[in-house]
């Protein structure tokens, strides 16, 4: 509801505007000496309104969608004592044949040398793009692994496709690796969308002891992992709406919790849920835009709490 009266209200504005500037125009060509474009505080606060709209769509076309914003988060464990790992989590690429943001990702990403890089998901937006992501993600490097799991995208789209095959990723599908680092265990699991059922029988084989991060594309299963040994759950889709206000937050975040995680961090029980605003953008006929939503890498220093830095 909210979303169709912020559209309506766009709609109203800009053909007012139109009709406006049409009258405008026949009046001056006819010499009517009435024919004004500030006439009065109310047309002109009109006018000022219109024309910050106009700039915010080509901010949201021409400004953010090549402006990664990068968030560190310092994460402290009672499961690690001596050991520390550098997790970099990026989703969402939505690679098209065009190049965005991609050159400017793998700049990032290798310049916070880290330890192991996980994907959750939405490779490409069509077939077309999958060259644009294959050369990128290879390009991406990590002391230890590079892990991914499939995005509903993924599935749907170009599920005959291989997506991964020689850029160094290896994909999770109903999988756990392990890491050690000073004698100490990292778990990371990885569950791909077609597969939704099989989170359970996963995760209830990983020691309580061990920190173990969770990787799947969607947030679905956040709130029925109480009894899970899930320290922290690392997933994108909603792309923080792509589109978001102020004060309001995403539009649309196409999560069957609607806003209830829309983007960022969440603690809930205890599991710290991360939903990655991703990198690239929707595909189909959908504007390639965001607004107020920065593509973002996230970067997790898991560490014990008297291990400050690696």
């Amino acid at each position: 509801m909210i979303v169709m009266f912020f559209l309506a209200i766009i709609v109203v504005l800009y053909v007012w505007e139109v009709r406006f500037f049409v009258v405008y125009v026949i009046k001056k060509y006819r010499g009517d000496k009435s024919a004004r474009i500030f006439a009065g505080r109310l047309i002109s606060l009109i006018h000022v309104v219109a024309l910050v709209g106009i700039g915010c769509m080509l901010y949201g076309f021409l400004v953010e969608p090549y402006w990664i914003e990068v968030n560190t988060y310092h994460i402290e464990t009672d499961k690690l004592s001596q050991g520390s790992f550098r997790v970099v989590h990026i989703s969402d690429l939505h690679c098209d044949p065009k190049r965005r943001a991609e050159n400017t990702l793998v700049e990032l990403v290798n310049g916070l040398d880290p330890d192991i890089i996980v994907f959750t998901g939405d490779c490409v937006n069509s077939s077309d793009g999958v060259a644009v992501f294959k050369d990128t993600v290879t390009k991406l490097r990590a002391r230890q692994a590079k892990l991914a799991v499939e995005g509903n995208w993924d599935i749907g789209y170009v599920g005959d496709t291989d997506l991964f095959g020689g850029t160094g990723f290896k994909l999770l599908d109903n999988d756990i690796v392990t890491f050690e680092d000073e004698g100490e265990t990292l778990y990371i699991s990885g569950l791909s969308c077609k597969n939704p059922r099989g989170y359970r029988g996963l995760l209830e084989g990983i020691p309580e002891r061990d920190f173990s991060i969770f990787l799947y594309h969607y947030s679905d299963f956040i709130e029925d992992m109480d009894d899970l040994n899930v320290d922290i759950y690392l997933c994108g889709h909603t792309h923080g709406g792509q589109v978001a206000l102020p004060f309001y937050g995403a539009l649309i975040t196409l999560s069957k919790f609607g806003k209830k995680y829309e983007s960022g961090m969440y603690e809930v029980g205890d599991t710290t849920l991360y939903v990655n605003r991703g990198v690239g953008m929707e595909g189909g006929s959908v504007p390639r835009v965001r607004f107020l939503s920065r593509p973002e890498i996230a970067v997790f220093e898991i560490s014990g709490k008297k291990v400050l830095s690696k």
